[in-house]
């Protein structure tokens, strides 16, 4: 464990201020996320140096397809979350009280992680990827290793609900390259009921990353009769294309059955006018989580070219030059195209 970053005391209390949960905690109590505990009056992370996975990955398994498509990156996850999705796919790591977790390892250091890292360039690796559970609530562990890799001259990346405060995110715009952020709704409602937080700040976490110089990517999972209203997409289009930009990169993924939700899968066709919807108002558009190649591959938005051919996690780049079409110039957005 390690003391935390973002809280302030109030009385015997502390205000944890990581996330927009802003939790009043007890002595001896943690936040919402379980990994977060006074103790004493102060702040602990208890998942610091703490793994419950660590694999190199296509980069495309983020997913990630317009940031060094092709590559891959050691991906990392520890244990916790300060969502409550009742569909989540990692809820055997992401959610449970701190002492109900197993088979995690422990002791891991930034400095032994960034020399992993680096040993595994020569099998395509460009750096670290936090990942698998959400990596804000192991904020401190994860921002001492993007420090540690940055300063190597590699690349950091953070798969994220995005549910998180102003100032921790300005912080981390200081190491993380290329953000994949998972925008799971476009109303309160649906925010509240079925992951235990708020819309409002996701979006603000979309749109700060969005203004930004760093690289982001969308993820939106359609759940049946949940968030899959075409009203509704259509107005999360809107929002989109204004505030985040057309050419940020949405990735239209399937849902399964899992966890506590019993809803049968999404049905193809759901997905594929969804699809067509997005297509319609954004350059980039992807389909994920289905076992058809469509809507896998980047095309240049203003001549059509093919750019990079996609199959499963496999990238060929086959029409792009220095991050531009080889056929009519246009700058593809992303980085090591």
């Amino acid at each position: 464990m390690k003391k935390a970053l973002f809280y302030n005391s109030e009385g015997e209390n502390i205000r944890c201020f990581l996330c927009p949960h802003n939790c009043l905690i007890g002595e001896g109590n943690y936040g919402i996320c379980n990994m977060r505990k006074n103790i004493e009056g102060e702040l602990y992370t208890m998942n610091y140096g703490i793994s419950s996975a660590v694999s190199l990955d296509p980069v495309e398994k983020k997913p990630m397809y317009h940031f060094y498509p092709g590559s891959k990156v050691l991906s990392v996850g520890s244990i916790g979350c300060n969502l409550k999705c009742k569909y989540c796919q990692n809820y055997t790591i992401a959610q449970g009280k701190f002492e109900e977790f197993e088979g995690y390892t422990e002791g891991l250091s930034p400095e032994g992680i960034a020399g992993e890292a680096v040993r595994l360039k020569e099998n395509g690796n460009i750096g670290v990827a936090y990942t698998y559970n959400e990596p804000i609530i192991w904020y401190e562990f994860m921002y001492d290793i993007s420090k540690v890799i940055k300063s190597r001259g590699m690349k950091n990346i953070m798969v994220s609900n995005g549910f998180i405060n102003p100032e921790p995110l300005e912080k981390l715009l200081e190491t993380i390259d290329a953000f994949s952020i998972d925008l799971k709704g476009f109303t309160d409602e649906f925010y509240k009921k079925i992951t235990g937080s708020r819309l409002e700040p996701v979006k603000r976490t979309l749109e700060t990353i969005a203004a930004s110089d760093r690289h982001l990517e969308v993820e939106y999972l359609v759940i049946p009769g949940h968030n899959d209203d075409k009203k509704k997409f259509s107005e999360m289009l809107d929002w989109y294309e204004k505030s985040l930009g057309k050419d940020v990169p949405l990735h239209i993924n399937r849902y399964f059955p899992m966890y506590k939700m019993t809803e049968p899968a999404t049905p193809m066709k759901t997905l594929k006018e969804l699809y067509e919807m997005a297509k319609n108002k954004l350059d980039y558009v992807y389909l994920g989580n289905t076992e058809s190649d469509l809507g896998s591959d980047t095309y240049c938005p203003n001549c059509g070219s093919l750019i990079v051919k996609r199959s499963g996690y496999f990238s060929e780049d086959l029409g792009s030059k220095n991050g531009k079409c080889k056929k009519c110039g246009l700058k593809i957005r992303g980085e090591g195209l």
